[in-house]
């Protein structure tokens, strides 16, 4: 709770604010009935109308006051709780931005869409009602109690009784739906990620006609949840008929014994009348503390969950007296054990004692799961290693400004995003300073020009979001573009040309080795003709190295290798080149 009050920020003042202009609301609301028992009394029933005319004039006045302090409280009561929630969004966003693989991987893509959505309007509306009615209601009620003791001591033992008795039934079923709310939060996350999933992959679902079973997928989602809130709203469905039972009992009381008490000269007519008022008052106090209560039950699982993420440290983080320049393309792996799940003891990769010189061109490959992007993320140190360590330009990655080693070690992926823009905005990303001379440059070498000449808009064509508007060897190829615009000392292509056709993937290497000589280049691929260019290659099998030498010796003595040639060059050739 104090995590998240600490985001409050400079809407403080606004909280404090309404709640001092909703205790002045109350205060003219409490002093109303009490009137009304003086123009009963003193005016009514003497038959003296000045009197009447005058506490009537005041009653107006202190309803115009109520009125003016109410409106100001749910104006600065908006203003807080709208600020709250604007707050925690972006808190919660920039500790993301923190965040590492493995920090994303531990709340998961939906649970944190969630968090940012459903778990903060839960608590901005929370927020709102506590600043007003847990403000408003228990000074209502104390106020009235208090005066119920000033007209009627003997009358007002009965009160207590109906609170007793309403905390306790209260109390109960919040216990209850307490435990069952933390159950539902964590089934929205459920239900977020079957909505983001199907969205995402909707072609691939449309592809396999498997909009049936998906639907299916939802609707389970969807029942769990609905199955949870009828559990949790039917309990609660018990706070009103436990209410009006704690409303009727004191009403047929005070009317009982407050009959009893005018008869016998004891009581007033106005102090019945406005004892009737402050019951009815002091009675409401209880129904909207319990509303309050209801609301703080639903908040309290996501003011956890919220904090959990503002709380969460990321795994990297940069040294205390970063080094802030890469001085070359040199890559060292000094005895490198690393695993996903640090501890688990399963190893992603294990004993990588490697050394590349600066310039070098860098062939990477292997089957499946061999450990080969788990390699080049350690290299721009998206993960940190178990053991071991990893050098580039002669100094540890850990040692290094995360920022600004990033900059100088690009990595193309095989799955790399686009955004939605211009096709010159997206390629910015990685320079956002590249003259349009610079972006068309890169093209070149890229091999992205060819395609984007031919669009009408040429460069300002419009990216639609993911770059659905672009075949997969484009999006590759505007990606490689976009990390040379950034002249970085390490470039790493991670299976980036796997959709572009081999003419065209020749020509990106034959670029490279013109345009970015000084350039350290890592080339992961699946296709032979992809790396036999390289000045070396690395074959990994099961997280380890294999073997690692040029071409020429890796077919005289690397089975492993042989083997992938013997497949691809002698079995038929690359997919589009004749056997």
């Amino acid at each position: 709770m104090k995590q998240v009050l600490h985001q409050l920020g400079r809407y403080r003042k606004d909280s404090f604010a309404c709640i001092a202009l909703t205790a002045l609301e109350v205060l003219m609301e409490i002093l109303l009935p009490f009137i009304t028992a003086r123009i009963i009394d003193d005016g009514l029933q003497a038959q003296n109308m000045p009197i009447v005319y005058r506490y009537g004039a005041i009653m107006v006045v202190m309803a115009c006051f109520s009125l003016l302090f109410g409106a100001l409280a749910g104006k600065y009561a908006a203003s807080a709780s709208t600020g709250l929630a604007a707050n925690l969004r972006e808190a919660i966003y920039n500790n993301i931005q923190t965040f590492s693989f493995s920090n994303i991987d531990k709340f998961s893509v939906p649970g944190l869409v969630t968090r940012m959505t459903t778990d903060i309007t839960n608590v901005q509306n929370a927020f709102m009602m506590v600043i007003r009615v847990a403000v408003r209601a228990p000074m209502n009620l104390i106020f009235s109690f208090l005066m119920c003791l000033s007209i009627s001591p003997s009358m007002s033992g009965m009160f207590l009784i109906a609170v007793v008795f309403l905390v306790v039934v209260l109390g109960s079923i919040m216990a209850v739906t307490l435990k069952i709310f933390n159950e539902v939060f964590r089934k929205y996350d459920d239900l977020n990620a079957s909505v983001q999933e199907n969205i995402s992959a909707i072609r691939v679902v449309k592809a396999f006609v498997r909009e049936d079973y998906e639907d299916q997928k939802f609707s389970r989602a969807s029942a769990n949840l609905y199955r949870l809130f009828v559990k949790a709203e039917g309990l609660l469905a018990f706070n009103n008929p436990a209410m009006m039972l704690a409303v009727y009992f004191c009403i047929i009381t005070v009317s009982w014994l407050g009959a009893q008490q005018i008869v016998g000269g004891s009581l007033t007519t106005g102090d019945l009348t406005s004892l009737f008022s402050y019951i009815m008052s002091l009675l409401m106090s209880l129904m909207m503390l319990s509303m309050v209560v209801v609301m703080i039950s639903m908040s309290m699982a996501s003011i956890r969950r919220i904090s959990e993420v503002l709380t969460e440290t990321p795994d990297l983080h940069d040294p205390e007296n970063p080094v802030m320049v890469v001085k070359d393309g040199s890559i060292d792996f000094n005895h490198v054990n690393f695993s996903y799940k640090h501890g688990s003891g399963k190893n992603a990769l294990s004993g990588i004692d490697l050394h590349i010189k600066s310039g070098e061109t860098i062939g990477v490959i292997g089957g499946t799961g061999s450990g080969k992007s788990s390699l080049v993320n350690l290299i721009c140190r998206l993960y940190d290693v178990d053991q071991g360590s990893v050098e580039v330009g002669g100094v540890d990655v850990r040692q290094y400004d995360m920022e600004a080693l990033r900059n100088q070690v690009s990595v193309v992926l095989q799955k790399n995003t686009l955004f939605s823009g211009t096709i010159l905005e997206n390629l910015r990303w990685g320079n956002p300073n590249a003259t349009r001379e610079e972006c068309v440059e890169a093209c070149q070498a890229a091999c992205a020009d060819e395609f984007i000449d031919r669009f009408p808009d040429g460069y300002d064509t419009c990216i639609e979001r993911g770059g659905n508007n672009v075949s997969g060897g484009q999006k590759q190829r505007l990606c490689i573009a976009r990390a040379l615009l950034k002249k970085p000392k390490v470039l790493i292509l991670d299976d980036s040309t796997s959709a572009v056709d081999t003419a065209t993937d020749a020509k990106i290497r034959a670029a490279f080795a013109q345009k970015i000589p000084g350039t350290t280049k890592i080339i992961i691929a699946q296709r032979i003709s992809s790396v036999e260019g390289a000045d070396r290659i690395l074959v990994l099998e099961n997280g380890r190295i294999n073997g690692f030498d040029t071409h020429e010796n890796l077919l005289k003595t690397n089975a492993i290798y042989q083997e992938i040639y013997e497949s691809q060059v002698k079995g038929g050739g690359d997919f589009d080149q004749p056997a």
